[in-house]
Order: structure tokens, then C-alpha cells, then sequence
């Protein structure tokens, strides 16, 4: 996937926004208000952050040498995943959908049942 793609994926998804918080080279998505999804416009290498919980972190690092080592950020754990490594495109969106969801699963009840009813 490149940058595009991800970014047109990520807002595939119900309820995303983008925006420029940081410093004009990185967008972030957020669903509800809330960060689930950095992208580095400017890195040298093509790369997403995205939010995990602490075992699927660690399964993530350990299974690709795509990944990059989580940091904790305000009790949450983030991985970078480099788009040009050994990473498949459904994988890297199965990683994307994952970020998406932990930030869901964490909604008020009532704000997370919209997100689990079709559209």
C-alpha cells in the first residue's frame, strides 16, 4: 500500500476524519474525536503508527520485520508498520481495521452500538 491508498482507506471507514494536528507532515485520523492512525507525509520511508492493545502489540513486532517497536503513549500502546516491507495490503489494513476498533471498543456504550449496526 502507499500513502494514498492508506489514507483513502482510512476514510472508507464510518465516522473518520483527517486533519493536520502535529506539525503539517503528518495526518492523523481519528473516529469520534479520537486518534487511531498517524501518517508521516514527509518520512523517509513510507510508515503508519497505529494503536494496539499490549498482547497484540507484541504478537504484531513479533511476527513482521515490518514493524517497529510499540512505545506507550498515554497508556496506549502504538506500532509503526513500514508499508514497503514485508507487509501484505489486506494485512496492513487488518492493522488499520484493529487500531479503528480499540479505539471503538472503548465508546460510551451507546456511541459504540451505531458502530456495530450496518449501515
Amino acid at each position: 500500500m502507499n500513502i494514498e491508498e492508506v489514507r483513502e482507506y482510512c476514510l472508507s471507514l464510518k465516522n473518520v476524519t483527517e486533519s493536520f494536528p502535529f506539525d503539517d507532515v503528518s495526518l492523523v485520523f481519528k473516529v469520534e474525536n479520537k486518534m487511531f492512525l498517524l501518517l508521516p507525509l514527509d518520512a523517509d520511508e513510507p510508515s503508519i503508527t497505529v494503536k494496539c492493545d499490549p498482547e497484540q502489540a507484541e504478537i504484531l513486532r513479533d511476527q513482521y520485520n515490518a514493524v517497529e517497536g510499540g512505545y506507550h503513549f498515554h497508556k496506549k500502546y502504538w506500532n509503526t508498520i513500514y508499508l514497503c516491507r514485508d507487509m501484505e495490503e489486506e494485512e496492513i489494513k487488518k492493522w488499520i481495521r484493529h487500531s479503528f476498533s480499540e479505539v471503538i471498543a472503548k465508546l460510551p456504550k451507546k456511541i459504540r452500538e451505531t458502530y456495530l449496526q450496518p449501515e
